[in-house]
């Protein structure tokens, strides 16, 4: 076992991860390479403006409470990664299934992030665009190659330096969204008949219902988008593979941070990201559906575009690629979570190499959703559910059973029964309530009639009072970490920290400059990339001075773990 990842056991107090490491590491995945091309899509679809505005909206809501309310407790609850807590419910025989399915889906989903980076790569070498499922070009290949190995060797670290990568990354990537979108509007503006340039809210009505979000009447509308927001990572939330990712979170309210990825990485990213594809597609003259997300980028923000796109790129893979191998580490526990991630990160870029992140990434999203959410609702059933109606948790583990019958024959029953739905109509979006539901019903009626109710009376209680100590231990942890956490901060640390900000700053204060026709677009580009290597400069400063102090924290406090009052 990776003693650094307690791949098996429940994270310990002293690997508790602060706040910031979950607001950084949400924003910076959820606000990706990939919100182009979902940001691209939405356009596409011919949807209008204020259907698209409202849909995501509810949809990103719907997303942030089923991470804090569902996910988050659960993984606070247990400490455990997904895999390890779904064997001591269905077995060892239902895991090993299980993480093959997740795993793979997993490598499919940083693939394409891979392959977003590489789209944006592939501009510096004057490489096609990739707008088909297969590659075009021998040279992007390459450069898919390059990055994806590079991705592989930083998720190989472990959560710790991938959380501390997004802390760095996310506040600019973030920002970068919003620069593009706001240094764009003016260009469509002027393409706007009867509009003089974006004074009020009804110039970018306007503005967006000619150019952007151009309503077709066509089948999908409002509940169509709210639909996609919600399930787009219903395989983190609702399929709870981010117990992976929260079960370091000091408390279960840090799953409250999604909404930094939520409203921010995806409301915020997809609708700037809708901006920029149209005004990248006016400046070129070429439709949208033939962008990919380097060339929208680079025509937006210039050489801090190429960048953006490939660290946005980085953030999601690196996470992704970590839970695949921790999913693959699972079928065989005695190989070490490093090596198997290395593995798994040298599977994905074989993925990226095929970029159809371009053409059927929704439809990819929503099926791996559909997919693994069912376990989730297995898991939700038997944690909360089974003690309040008198059946035992982990019956199938103190049964000593190599595989939960019921929960196999659930999950696959799910998913017929949602196949069956889909094809009598109800679309690919609407299916999970439904399967959820009946999930949770045929699990526990099977669970019943295969010996659920059956009391286990010493195993049980020494699993409470080994459960009991674990928390008593954390709580004396936490206690020492409340009592010294307004220890005075390290002046470098501090000057670092505001020369960080005040760069991003500067970065939107070029954008409002761009905006308000103060500069014009090639001296944006040009200043917006100094002031992007000084903020990279000045955070990896501040980065260095942080971990420093956190690592004496950690000290102090590991005699409070180890000798509890």
């Amino acid at each position: 076992m990776s003693t650094s990842e307690f791949d098996r056991a429940p994270v310990p107090p002293s690997h508790l991860q602060p706040a910031r490491h979950f607001a950084a590491s949400y924003a910076g995945e959820h606000a990706a390479g990939t919100e182009f091309v979902i940001g691209a899509t939405f356009v596409a679809w011919g949807v209008g403006t204020m259907d698209i505005l409202w849909g995501l909206l509810l949809g990103n809501l719907l997303a942030v409470l089923s991470w804090a309310l569902i996910c988050a407790p659960i993984a606070v609850d247990t400490r455990l990664t997904l895999y390890a807590y779904l064997e001591k419910i269905a077995g060892k025989g239902m895991v090993r299934l299980y993480a093959l399915v997740n795993g793979v889906m997993f490598c499919v989903l940083a693939g394409a992030m891979i392959t977003v980076s590489a789209s944006a790569v592939r501009i510096l070498f004057d490489l096609p665009a990739q707008v088909h499922w297969y590659p075009t070009s021998a040279g992007f290949v390459l450069v898919a190659v390059a990055v994806g190995l590079v991705v592989a060797a930083v998720a190989t670290k472990g959560f710790t330096l991938v959380a501390k990568f997004a802390e760095v990354c996310a506040p600019w990537m973030v920002l970068m969204f919003l620069v593009g979108g706001i240094a764009l509007l003016p260009l469509l503006a002027e393409a706007t008949p009867g509009v003089d340039g974006v004074g009020s809210w009804a110039d970018f009505r306007r503005i967006a219902d000619t150019h952007i979000w151009r309503d077709s009447q066509g089948e999908l509308g409002f509940w169509h988008v709210t639909a996609f927001a919600w399930i787009c990572n219903l395989a983190m939330h609702g399929g709870l593979a981010d117990m992976t990712i929260l079960r370091f979170a000091r408390k279960s309210q840090y799953g409250y941070f999604s909404a930094l990825g939520m409203f921010i990485g995806h409301f915020m990213a997809w609708v700037c990201a809708g901006i920029m594809g149209a005004g990248a597609a006016l400046l070129l003259t070429t439709p949208i559906n033939q962008l990919d997300a380097g060339a929208v980028a680079f025509q937006a923000l210039g050489a801090a575009g190429i960048l953006a796109v490939i660290i946005a790129g980085w953030t999601t893979a690196n996470p992704t690629i970590y839970r695949a191998g921790l999913a693959f580490q699972s079928l065989k526990p005695s190989l070490s979570r490093e090596k198997v991630t290395a593995v798994t990160g040298v599977i994905t870029t074989l993925i990226a190499c095929f970029p159809f992140v371009f053409t059927k990434l929704l439809d990819f999203v929503g099926l791996m959703g559909l997919t693994l959410a069912p376990v989730g609702a297995i898991i939700v059933t038997e944690h909360w559910l089974f003690p309040c109606i008198g059946l035992t948790r982990y019956w199938t583990s103190y049964s000593q059973r190599f595989i939960n019958w019921p929960a196999l024959i659930t999950w696959l029953a799910a998913l017929l029964f949602a196949f069956a739905l889909n094809q009598a109509g109800v679309h690919l979006f609407f299916l999970l309530l439904p399967a959820w539901a009946f999930t949770m019903l045929a699990y526990t009626l099977l669970a019943r009639a295969f010996g659920a109710k059956v009391k286990h009376s010493a195993a049980m209680l020494g699993g409470q009072a080994a459960e009991a100590g674990r928390k008593q231990r954390e709580a004396n942890y936490l206690a020492h970490l409340k009592q010294h956490q307004h220890t005075p901060a390290d002046s470098g640390r501090n000057l670092f920290g505001f020369a960080s900000m005040a760069l991003l700053l500067l970065c939107l204060a070029l954008a409002l400059l761009t905006f308000s026709h103060s500069i014009d677009f090639n001296h944006f580009h040009r200043y917006l990339a100094w002031a992007t290597f000084s903020y990279f400069a000045a955070a990896l400063l501040w980065l260095w001075e942080q971990n420093r102090r956190d690592q004496q924290l950690a000290r102090a406090g590991s005699s409070e773990e180890t000798n509890p009052a």
